[in-house]
């Protein structure tokens, strides 16, 4: 039986939603390399890491992002690392409300705030060029972006929510779960599926979301990998 598009959700993107933002070999699609670290192929096989190395080029890293990577990879290829995720669903019947927020929609003139916030909170891989994979919404205190959240992988009928983060001096004010509503609001409202993704060590943002009504669908993993030398 056909892996659901959310077990791969990288190729799927990569061959849909975001193909102006693809660069494909083969059986092996991947992100430019200013939007994303991401990678994927339609399966692992011989020929698929085939693909993957020749479209990564020597020694070059990139994230595979899907239900299971293969523990033991081919020769030359590295793991560098591996991270276990929760895949997380809401529904509009699900989706808990609250308390909102003033926010914005964010423009590439923010991206320098944004990568100074990444950069503070850590929430997952994020590239000058991220912006372009959806919409991202801020909540500002002045003129600084204290919080933020947006959309990133995306394909028929299904919207990711990533890059949910707030900045320490002004956690516990709910504004990292109003911007997750909002978001997966955005993206109900167009008939599409909200899906998000947390490490399974990250307990206190699991609950978060649980408490705005998302649940678990399973394990995802992400490990990121170095193609062998040519």
């Amino acid at each position: 039986m056909p892996d659901h598009p959310l077990d791969n959700a990288v190729w799927w993107a990569l061959g849909s939603r975001h193909r102006a933002l693809a660069q494909e070999r083969g059986r092996a699609r991947k992100y430019r390399g200013d939007v994303s670290v991401f990678a994927g192929v339609d399966s692992f096989d011989p020929a698929s890491w085939v693909d993957l190395a020749a479209l990564l080029g020597p020694v070059s890293t990139a994230a595979l992002f899907r239900d299971h990577v293969p523990a033991e990879l081919p020769t030359g290829w590295v793991e560098v690392g591996r991270v276990r995720c929760h895949q997380m669903l809401v529904g509009s019947e699900t989706l808990a409300g609250g308390e909102q927020v003033a926010l914005r929609r964010l423009t590439p003139d923010d991206v320098p705030q944004m990568l100074d916030l990444i950069a503070v909170t850590e929430p997952g891989p994020f590239r000058p060029g991220t912006i372009e994979m959806g919409s991202y919404f801020g909540h500002f205190e002045g003129v600084r972006l204290v919080a933020m959240a947006g959309e990133r992988l995306g394909f028929d009928g299904y919207t990711e929510i990533s890059a949910v983060c707030t900045h320490p001096d002004v956690r516990r004010r709910g504004f990292g779960s109003a911007l997750t509503r909002h978001v997966a609001s955005t993206i109900l409202a167009r008939g599409d599926q909200p899906f998000l993704h947390v490490a399974e060590s990250n307990a206190g943002a699991r609950a978060v979301y649980e408490n705005a009504g998302f649940v678990h669908r399973r394990i995802v993993e992400t490990v990121l990998v170095t193609a062998p030398p040519s």
